[in-house]
C-alpha cells in the first residue's frame, strides 16, 4: 500500500510531523578518522630562462557574483536562478541510453535502484541551461587517462575565455588536446603531455625550477597574463606561450592558460541535438524529491498505474525505448520549468553549505567501485588535478562484466566528473516485485557517506522541516549534516551525485583508499 504522504500538501505534512515526531532509518556506518590527506594539483620552441617570479601586477577588478544554492558556485546568468528546478528522469538501461545527455549540467543527480539490477537517474537542472557543444581542441590528442599522482604536481587547466576578460569563470569550458611541455633551467625537455577533454593537464615533479610551455591551437590566441587572482588568471606569456621560471617546493596547481577563440574558428565535429535524456518512466520516490524542490517540474515518461497516481504531472512524454528513451528538447524543458513558478511565492533552494577547504577528519579515499548487479557496475575515481571524481561505467556486457571506462556527457563529449559523491542509506519498501517505495519523504533522517577532496566522511541526511520551513510552509532541498543531526556538513562547491541504497548495503575498504559498495537488494524485489 502506498504512502498517503504523497497526496498531502507541504504545509499539512509539516503540521503532522510536528504533532507526531519524526521517523528515522536505523543504520550504522563505521567511522575511520585517519589523518593523512592527499594534496589536490610536444613539439615547440625552446624557452629562455628567467628569474623565478611570483607576479600579480594589476589590481583585481571587483566581481559581483551570484551563487547557485545547489552548487555554491557563481552562475553566468543569474536570471536562470529565478526558474524552478527541472527534474528529469533519465535512463541508464538499455545500454543504448549511454552516454546520457545533460548529466554534467545537473547540480544534483540522484541514482535510484528500480529493481531487476538496474538504476535510473533523476537529474536536477537549476541555474545553468544545458547546451550542446562541438568542442574546439588543440593540435595533440585529447588525453583520456586520469592523472595519477606519484610526486609533487605541477599543472592545472587550459580554458577558453569566452567573455575575453582574462579571468577564468567557473562556467567557462576547458580546451582539450593542447600540447604541454615541461622544461628545466638547462633548456632540456623533461616531459610532454596533453590536456584532457576538460582542459586539465599535469606533471609529476620533484622540487626544482621549471618552465611550462603551451602550444597555441590554430585559430586561438592567449589572453593577457597575470591580470589578478592567481587561481583565475592566465600564467602564460602571449608571445611565447611559456610561463616564467617556476620554483617548485610543493604542488603548484594554479598554472592556467587562457585562450581566446578567433572569430573565424570552427569545429569539425557535429553539434549534438539540443535535447536532454533519454527520458524514461517515473518512480514513486520522485514525488518525495519533487516535494523538497519547491515549484519544480518533474519530467518523465509514463509510469505504472499505481505510481502515476502519486506523481506530479508537469512534463509527460512518450515511453519510447528506441535509443534508451525519449529525448526531450532543452528549450521545452526550460519553458515547462518557468511555467511552474508560483507568482505569489518565492521558492528557496538554500539548504546546504559549501566550502572549498576539506573538513577535518574523514579517511583517505581514491576509488569507489559501485556494484549494483553483475551487469550494472560503475566507479568513481579521484583525480587530484580536478580535485573531483571521474565517473566510470561498464557496458552491461557479460563478456566484460566488472570492467569500467570513463563516461562522458552526450551534449559535450567531455569527461563526466562531480565534486561530491554521496552514498545515501534510505529504507526501501517493496510494493511489488518491480516497484519500490524509497523513503526520502518529509521528516526522515539517515546515514550517508560523503566523498570529496580524496577523502570520505560519515555524515547524516535529513528531510526534517527547519524553523523557516515550518514558518513558511514551503519545503527546502534535502540537507547534509554532521553526526549531531543539527549542524550542516560542508559540501565542496560544485556538482553532487547521490547514490541511494538500502541501509543494509555494505561499503567496505578493499585496499588502502579503495572501497567497494555492494548493493543489498531489499527482500521481495525482483
Amino acid at each position: 500500500m502506498f504512502r498517503s504522504v504523497h497526496r498531502f500538501s507541504v504545509a499539512y505534512i509539516i503540521a503532522i510531523s510536528l504533532a507526531l515526531g519524526s521517523c528515522s532509518s536505523n543504520i550504522s556506518v563505521p567511522t575511520n578518522t585517519s589523518a593523512s590527506q592527499p594534496t589536490a594539483a610536444t613539439e615547440s620552441s625552446i624557452p629562455v630562462p628567467s628569474t623565478p617570479t611570483t607576479e600579480s601586477t594589476l589590481a583585481p577588478t571587483p566581481i559581483v557574483e551570484v551563487i547557485n544554492p545547489l552548487t555554491g558556485l557563481p552562475v553566468a546568468d543569474p536570471s536562470l536562478l529565478e526558474i524552478p528546478a527541472a527534474l528529469v528522469s533519465i535512463s541508464h538501461f538499455p545500454i543504448t541510453a549511454r552516454p546520457q545527455a545533460g548529466l554534467s549540467f545537473a547540480p544534483y543527480v540522484f541514482e535510484i535502484y528500480i529493481t531487476e539490477g538496474t538504476t535510473r537517474f533523476l537529474t536536477t537542472i537549476h541555474g545553468e541551461m544545458p547546451a550542446p557543444e562541438a568542442a574546439i581542441t588543440g593540435g595533440c590528442e585529447v588525453r583520456k587517462e586520469i592523472f595519477l599522482r606519484t610526486n609533487e604536481i605541477l599543472g592545472n587547466r587550459v580554458w577558453s575565455d569566452t567573455n575575453a576578460n582574462a579571468r577564468q569563470e567557473v562556467w567557462e569550458r576547458g580546451v582539450g588536446g593542447v600540447c604541454v611541455n615541461l622544461y628545466d633551467t638547462s633548456l632540456s625537455l623533461l616531459q610532454q603531455t596533453t590536456t584532457d577533454s576538460n582542459g586539465y593537464y599535469g606533471f609529476n615533479v620533484q622540487a626544482g625550477t621549471y618552465f611550462v610551455e603551451f602550444v597555441k591551437p590554430s585559430g586561438m590566441d592567449f589572453v593577457q597574463k597575470n591580470t589578478g587572482d592567481e587561481d583565475k588568471d592566465s600564467d602564460v606569456d602571449p608571445a611565447s606561450g611559456r610561463t616564467d621560471a617556476l620554483d617548485v617546493s610543493s604542488s603548484l596547481l594554479h598554472l592556467d592558460a587562457g585562450l581566446i577563440p578567433l572569430s573565424n574558428i570552427s569545429s569539425t565535429s557535429e553539434l549534438p541535438e539540443a535535447k536532454i535524456g533519454p527520458v524514461r518512466s517515473g518512480r514513486l520516490v520522485y514525488a518525495d524529491i519533487q516535494a523538497f524542490f519547491q515549484d519544480s517540474c518533474l519530467i518523465y515518461a509514463f509510469a505504472s498505474h499505481e505510481v502515476l497516481a502519486e506523481l506530479p504531472k508537469c512534463g509527460f512524454v512518450t515511453h519510447d525505448v528506441q535509443g534508451g528513451g525519449y529525448m526531450f528538447g532543452i528549450d521545452e524543458m526550460m519553458q515547462l520549468a518557468r511555467d511552474q513558478k508560483d507568482p505569489n511565492a518565492a521558492f528557496n533552494y538554500t539548504s546546504n553549505i559549501y566550502s572549498p577547504d576539506p573538513p577535518e577528519g574523514g579517511a583517505p579515499a581514491s576509488r569507489l567501485h559501485v556494484y549494483i548487479a553483475w551487469l550494472n557496475q560503475s566507479a568513481w575515481v579521484y583525480d587530484p588535478l580536478y580535485q573531483a571524481w571521474w565517473r566510470y561505467v561498464d557496458d552491461a556486457d557479460p563478456q566484460t562484466a566488472g570492467f569500467v571506462h570513463p563516461e562522458v556527457d552526450r551534449l559535450t563529449g567531455r569527461q563526466l566528473h562531480f565534486e561530491n559523491v554521496i552514498v545515501l542509506f534510505a529504507q526501501h519498501d517493496v510494493v511489488s516485485p518491480t516497484n519500490l517505495d524509497i523513503h526520502l519523504e518529509h521528516d526522515w533522517v539517515g546515514d550517508a557517506l560523503l566523498f570529496r577532496d580524496g577523502r570520505r566522511y560519515n555524515i547524516r541526511w535529513s528531510t526534517r522541516a527547519s524553523a523557516e520551513e515550518v514558518l513558511t510552509g514551503h519545503r527546502k532541498p534535502i540537507q547534509f549534516l554532521n553526526l549531531d543531526d543539527t549542524t550542516p556538513f560542508p559540501l565542496k562547491p560544485g556538482h553532487t551525485w547521490i547514490i541511494v541504497v538500502t541501509p543494509e548495503t555494505p561499503v567496505t575498504e578493499q585496499t588502502a583508499g579503495e572501497l567497494l559498495l555492494q548493493f543489498f537488494q531489499p527482500p521481495g524485489a525482483k
